[in-house]
Order: C-alpha cells, then structure tokens, then sequence
C-alpha cells in the first residue's frame, strides 16, 4: 500500500478489483484485534487500510456493501460468556491523524444546517483499552458488559465485581448506565508478559490486548491477578446526573466514585486544540496507562444529543490518534538467554536507534513460534516501536531491503549454556532447557531463593551470586549455607561488615517456614500463595515428599498441573540430593505458619497508599496499621509513585494532587469495602 494510485484517478474496475480483497484483509484484521486480542498488525496499519475502504466506498458507493467493515463496529462475540443487548448502541469513533483533519471535521459540524454548534469542545485523553459498560440499579452495581459489535456484547459482572476502581455501591440511588474504557496500567502489562514468558506462554501484544483477554475470562480469580484498572467517561441518560456538558458528566462521575481521568480540558480553537495535543503527545511515555491519541467531543450534551450518529459512529466525537513511532534498524545477532524455569528466550540485537526518548538495541523475540511468524533474519532492515510505548518490539520487516543471500533463521536444538537438547513441553510455545544443572538455570534459581518472597535473603543478589558462581563457591542453594567468612571477602567490594552481614541474613533464613523453602525451590507452577496451600496441609516437607501427585492436588486451591509439577521436580534425583544437603545443613523443613507476612497473597501487598482527610468509621492509625499488615506502604505525601489516596472528608491538597496526576482516588466507604473483600 506504499504507492497506491489515488482514489480520484481510479477507474471504476480497478477499484472493484481492490476493493474486495481490502474488505477481506480488514475483516481478518478486525477479528484478531477484537475477539481474538491477538492482533498480527500494528494499529496505525489497519487504520490506514481502513482510511482507504473508506475512500473507496465515498468514491464508488455502489461497492459498499452491508458487511464492509466500515458498516459495524468492532467484532462479535465468540467466547462463552453470556450476551447482552445494549439499549443504546455502544458506537466506536472515527479517526483523524492531522490537526487539519481535525479542524475540518469540527468545519463540518458547525457548517451542518440542522444543528448549531457552538465551537466549544471537551478534550480527553484516548485510553488504550476497551470500551466498557456499567449498568447500576439504586445505585448498586448489577452488569458490566464489552461493547462486543455495539449492539451484543459479552456479560462480565463478575469479572468487573474484581476490578477495584469500580465502585459496588453508589452514594446516591441512580439507575443508570455509565461507560468507559477498561485498561492495563504499564507496569502490570509489564509483569503479566513476564509471567507469561516465564511459564511457556505466548504474550500479550500490548495492554490493550492484556486487557480484554483478562476481562473476558471466564473464572473472574483469574481477572482478579491482572491487574485491570478503568476511567469512566460517558453518560448515554445525561440528563438523570442534572449535566448540561461533558466536563461537567466528568466531575459528577468522579463525585459518585469512578475513577475519572484528570486530564480533560475545555478548548475553543485550533490554538487551544493544537497545545492540548502537542503537551499530552509529549507526556505519553510518563504516564502509567497507555494513550493511542486524544479525543475532542462536543462539550455541550444537548448539542451532542442533537447531532446523534452515523450507523457506525458518532457525529459530536472524533479520535485524534497519534502518528505511529517507529524507527529502522538492522538486526545483527539473536541471543538466546535461559531462564530458571529452563525456558529459552530469543532476543534480537540490532543497531542503536533512538525510540520514544530512549536508545534502543535490543527486541525480545519472546519465542520460536513468534521469530518464525515474523521471518526475522540476520541481517534484515526491521521497524521498531515500543508496545504499549514501554516494551521494545519488532512490527515488521523491510523484505525490500532484505539481503539476496538472506536464509531463514534457524532455531537451535540444543541449550546455548550447557548443551542439553531443548525440548517443548505439554502445548508450551516456549523451548525449554530440562536439565536441572544447567548453569543458566542454577544461577537464576539461586536469585529466586534469596527473593524477599522466598528465602528473604537480604544482601544477596544477581551481581554477587555471579561472583560467587564465578569463584565456584556455590554450585546450588545448599551452598549458600556452606559460605565463610574469609571467602565472602574474596568478593569486590565485600569487607567484614558486608561479610557478616550477608552470612548473617544466610543463618537466619534457616528458621524460615518451610512454605518459603518450597517456594523458593522454583518449582513450575508453585507461586507463594500455592506453597503456603501445600504446606498448611503437609505440615513438614517430608510428608509432602511421600505424597503422590493426586494428594497434592487434592488440596484446596492446588489442583492437578500443581500436583503434577510437585511430583515430578521431588522424583528427580538431582533434586533428592539437593533436599539431603538442604537437610544436612540444617534448614527447616517445618511448617510454622507464614513468616513471609501474610501480604504476599494480598493486592495491596507492595501498593503505595496515602491517607488524607477525616475518616469517620476508623482512625487514621487503624487504616495505616491494616494496610501495612497487608503489604502496603503508607506514605504521607503524594507522587507519581503513589498506588491509591484513600480520602476522607475535609481532603485538601493531597486530593488535588492525586487528581491532577491521574492518581487512583477512593473513599471511606469504597476502602471498607475493600476490607471486606480482604476477609
């Protein structure tokens, strides 16, 4: 689509034959971004292959036909989760991707004969996730619901019941529906991808696809992990909240308890347009959720309820999306590194370009079903972007610019570190090193050990485990307990006190509870929730040592691929000998009730919280004492750090801060609740 003939100078033949495989190709696209949240281009790709239909079907209107992707909205609902009928058609916007496009648009709007339109807008920020709908009766929540083709959607109330910005209860006893965007916050994104990989799972694209993949589980436990935050942002019954503009729909939401984004602004022309858009595509990358661009809307409701809809989209909105970032690059070498869990991951290395603020020469490839997907080779001219504007990521490659000698890259047989064959497991995209003394293996295992999570290890991590790998002074965990003091200070930077220090944490670490050991093992499928579970039953690591794989999984919360990984890492006889020295060198192997505290299982466990304003039901040294025997730190000023300020009455300053940066606000009441569910 590089040098496509205009529209304009098409014929009508050349455009029938274009057209046709266009309205195919979007509608593959359109099903893998909206029921499949596997999307295989970038986002600005379809856009413009849309833009083009569009075009085409405006030139030639006897092609358009009633299926063509520009008819309906998004895609329709495949999963297994009950449908639901939106009263109101739950619309998807239009595009623009200039200032110009823009500024004609809002021309169009005030030329039309039928309804005058004051050129007063509400700017927002365009959220990267997916439409969301509440629906409340006596201010309760009763659904929540995707947008689904705009008239079905899916029904995810309990999934949404898991997603700690969405208020239970309203203060006041509306019947109404609200709307918003349902979103992963980068770091989450981050983590989740990372647990992904770890395990042999395919990753997610970008939040986005995060996002809807986790509000549409089908066991709401599961969306409960990931994560998810949302910002409401839309009336359709505006005239029941007593609104007359959307700024003002935005302040009584955040009244009732949403969580509303902070960063709309009223503007009235280009001037005041082109600052908003230029200041917010600057801040981007700082934000903790991901922007695609910015969204203008009538500000006035009755003017937006006059103006109404196409049949696919809005007549009083309009979505500004941001040019795509992208920079090329040559890729030189793919590495391969091993994880702890054995898992095998490529990464390209390519030349140093500047993306997003940042250099960059480095891309994980993620897996081998995703390397031959893309047909990336040595030597290829390869276009870069971040997804969801944190993590590098490879879109595409130059096949114009590719070598004539180029082969395809062939996928190794055999661990880079030790040599084993590589295997996959069980219907794993990942390729895994099985060999439980791979070096690569040992070493990440040795860190996950000393994790505060586990072992709690302090003074031990990845920088003096490699020296001490280095030296040969540990070959598993169990050598950790042999350490002396004279060998610590053959370290850099290690003298008597750091010495004593670090075998002092090792000592201590001993008494640990044995659910920390376990834990700490790094045995596949076994978080510290689930090594808590085994352990609270087992009492003693023997007794779970002479279990079969069906009495593990018996336990409440574990589970048969749980049981099944237990067994089968205890009946490694590497493993028989490692429990034997862990034993010998007198690690506890009893179970004493969580040393880890309690928090580790818990979603407040490392959140940053803010207590502001006059609580009425607790005392402030009450709420800080609960949340700091859940996890949380309490901290008595608001930053960019902060998680969530709980806000009573009289809130100042503290209130006005979270709320300019975006900040996660909640009340008394919203907070209680959370207690509750904590139970």
């Amino acid at each position: 689509m590089d040098k496509q003939i205009p529209v304009d100078q098409l014929t009508l033949a050349a455009a029938k034959q274009e057209i046709a495989p266009l309205r195919e190709q979007l509608t593959k696209w359109g099903r893998e971004y909206y029921e499949q949240d596997n999307p295989s281009v970038e986002d600005y790709v379809y856009d413009r292959a849309y833009q083009r239909l569009v075009e085409l079907e405006q030139r030639f209107p006897e092609l358009k036909t009633s299926d063509s992707p520009t008819q309906h909205v998004g895609g329709g609902p495949t999963s297994e989760l009950i449908k639901v009928t939106h009263e109101i058609p739950m619309l998807s916007m239009g595009d623009v991707f200039s200032i110009d496009e823009l500024m004609d648009f809002n021309q169009r709007q005030q030329d039309n004969g039928d309804v005058s339109v004051t050129p007063e807008y509400n700017l927002e920020l365009k959220i990267d996730g997916l439409s969301l709908s509440l629906v409340y009766e006596n201010g309760r929540l009763v659904q929540g619901s995707t947008r689904g083709n705009g008239n079905i959607g899916e029904d995810v109330t309990a999934n949404v019941m898991t997603i700690k910005s969405i208020p239970h209860q309203l203060p006041e006893p509306l019947s109404l529906e609200f709307r918003g965007e349902c979103y992963m916050p980068k770091e989450s994104f981050v983590k989740l991808n990372q647990e992904r990989e770890a395990a042999g799972l395919s990753v997610f694209a970008n939040p986005r696809n995060a996002a809807a993949g986790s509000l549409r589980q089908l066991d709401p436990q599961v969306t409960a992990r990931r994560d998810l935050a949302t910002f409401m942002y839309y009336v359709p019954e505006y005239q029941k909240l007593g609104v007359r503009t959307q700024a003002a729909a935005l302040d009584r939401m955040r009244e009732l308890g949403f969580s509303v984004n902070p960063h709309n602004r009223v503007v009235h022309n280009r001037q005041e347009i082109t600052d908003y858009i230029e200041e917010y595509t600057a801040q981007r990358d700082q934000l903790s959720y991901g922007i695609d661009g910015i969204v203008e809307k009538v500000n006035d409701l009755d003017t937006e309820n006059a103006l109404g809809n196409t049949v696919k989209v809005p007549r009083w909105e309009i979505a500004y999306k941001f040019p795509p970032e992208e920079q090329a690059t040559v890729v030189r070498d793919i590495v391969w590194t091993v994880g702890r869990t054995g898992n095998v991951t490529p990464t390209a290395v390519m030349d140093p370009v500047q993306l997003a603020g940042t250099t960059v020469s480095r891309a994980s490839l993620h897996n081998p079903d995703y390397l031959r997907e893309k047909d990336i080779r040595l030597g290829d001219t390869v276009y870069l972007h971040k997804a969801g504007d944190i993590i590098p990521e490879i879109s595409r490659v130059d096949l114009k610019k590719r070598p004539a000698d180029s082969q395809p890259y062939q996928v190794p047989t055999t661990c880079p570190v030790c040599g084993s064959d590589l295997v996959h497991l069980d219907d794993e995209v990942a390729l895994r090193c099985v060999n439980p003394m791979c070096p690569a293996q040992i070493k990440e295992g040795l860190a996950h050990f000393a994790s505060r999570n586990a072992m709690n290890i302090d003074g031990l991590g990845p920088k003096i485990i490699q020296q001490l790998w280095d030296k040969e002074l540990v070959h598993d965990v169990a050598d950790l307990y042999s350490l002396t003091h004279d060998q610590l200070l053959t370290l850099d930077k290690f003298g008597d006190k750091s010495a004593a220090n670090l075998l002092t944490s090792i000592a201590n670490s001993r008494n640990n509870s044995v659910e920390c050991l376990l834990f700490g093992l790094g045995i596949r499928h076994v978080g510290a929730k689930a090594a808590r579970l085994i352990m609270e039953h087992f009492q003693n690591l023997d007794r779970l040592l002479a279990a079969s794989a069906d009495e593990v999984a018996a336990v409440d919360g574990i589970g048969p691929t749980i049981g099944d990984s237990v067994q089968t890492y205890f009946a490694n006889e590497q493993v028989k000998k490692l429990v034997d020295e862990l034993r010998a060198v007198g690690v506890n192997f009893d179970y004493h009730g969580s040393v880890v505290p309690a928090a580790t299982d818990s979603e407040w466990n490392g959140r940053r919280v803010v207590l502001t304003g006059k609580l009425e039901e607790l005392t402030r040294a009450d709420a800080k004492h609960w949340l700091e025997a859940h996890g949380a730190k309490v901290t008595g000023s608001v930053s960019k750090k902060t998680d969530i300020v709980i806000a009573g009455t009289a809130a100042g300053s503290k209130l006005t801060k979270a709320q300019d940066l975006g900040i996660m606000v909640w009340d008394e009441a919203r907070f209680a609740q959370a207690m509750k569910e904590e139970q």
